[in-house]
């Protein structure tokens, strides 16, 4: 197949345009080329999709094409730009287009409204209901949560590889109990590429099931080789000493308030699991993650705690007599 990746040049897209290109596509990539080179071995056709026609140095027809675009301007011109020229269109879309955060367990349901700023970060999620709308209703969704693994620089997920790897105390939010969900970068991209190949079309959840935080931070530490000591705060702690969820400055990844977000990391995705969607065992997406990390010299800053900051809280967590679970 003639497969165009619009992007191909980072994280997700740069793994589906190496694993299309292993599966034996002609990979075209399309992208400004400002973020980093595609793999070996593809095509870099380099273009500016914020203007119209911006796509025009791609030549030809193309059996597949993939976008991971967040921009509903940027799709639109790229389905009017192709028109007639490409075959079966995959959208890479986001599980943050659903309304509801609140109920766990839910399969596909409503998504948010899309009358909103497109270029406004926090309408992320209705920036991409829109998207899905203009990419039509033959096209493959692929509604992708948490995405981990190598070359990520989130660091939501690489955050507790690196902070496991280096030992001592760890402070870790919420119980052991509560549910988180990830897909590894390799799967969500191997998975994308087989159901695009098959032609499937609509809305798919593509993230693992929902599996405890105590086994997240188990696996790690079994794919690290290492014996942590957890001490688990409790969200009133965290939330009263200013420490915020998910991702960024201050924060502890893969944590998020309840019951506002119970829904979040708790979402029935077997139907994609039963399309081939095949789920690595964390262990190994930690152990990948770490040695890509040492090998590239990432330094985890973007999301997570500085030792300074944590050391400071488990200092004030038992001076409070909060009590741990170690």
């Amino acid at each position: 197949m003639r497969t165009l990746v619009l992007g191909g040049t980072r994280f997700l897209s740069r793994q589906i345009a190496r694993q299309a290109r292993d599966r034996g596509h002609e990979v075209v990539c399309a992208a400004r080329g400002l973020s980093g080179e595609p793999p070996p071995g593809v095509e870099l056709v380099r273009v500016d999709r914020s203007e119209d026609g911006g796509l025009a140095p791609l030549e030809g027809t193309f059996d597949l094409v993939i976008d991971v675009a967040r921009h509903p301007s940027v799709l639109r011109r790229a389905v009017a730009e192709l028109a007639g020229r490409a075959g079966h269109w995959t959208f890479v879309s986001s599980c943050s287009v659903y309304s509801d955060t609140g109920e766990a367990n839910q399969a596909l349901h409503e998504p948010l409204p899309v009358d909103a700023d497109e270029n406004d970060p926090e309408n992320y999620g209705p920036a991409k209901v829109a998207c899905e709308r203009i990419a039509g209703d033959g096209a493959l969704l692929v509604r992708a949560g948490l995405i981990v693994g190598p070359e990520d620089q989130s660091d939501r997920f690489t955050y507790w590889v690196d902070r496991l790897a280096r030992g001592g105390p760890v402070l870790a939010p919420g119980s052991p109990d509560e549910l988180v969900q990830l897909v590894d970068v390799r799967d969500l991209a191997a998975w994308t590429i087989e159901a695009a190949e098959k032609g499937l079309a609509g809305p798919y959840d593509a993230i693992s099931m929902p599996f405890s935080r105590g086994d997240l931070l188990a696996e790690i530490a079994e794919g690290l080789e290492v014996r942590p000591e957890l001490i688990w705060a409790g969200q009133d702690f965290l939330l009263a000493h200013k420490v915020e969820p998910w991702t960024g400055p201050r924060s502890l990844p893969l944590w998020l308030p309840l019951p506002e977000y119970a829904g979040f990391m708790t979402r029935d995705t077997s139907a994609t699991l039963v399309a081939g969607l095949r789920i690595r065992p964390v262990a190994d997406t930690a152990r990948d993650t770490l040695a890509w990390q040492r090998a590239s010299g990432h330094t985890v800053s973007r999301s997570g705690l500085t030792a300074a900051e944590e050391f400071e809280l488990v200092r004030m967590f038992e001076a409070e007599g909060h009590g741990s679970l170690r």
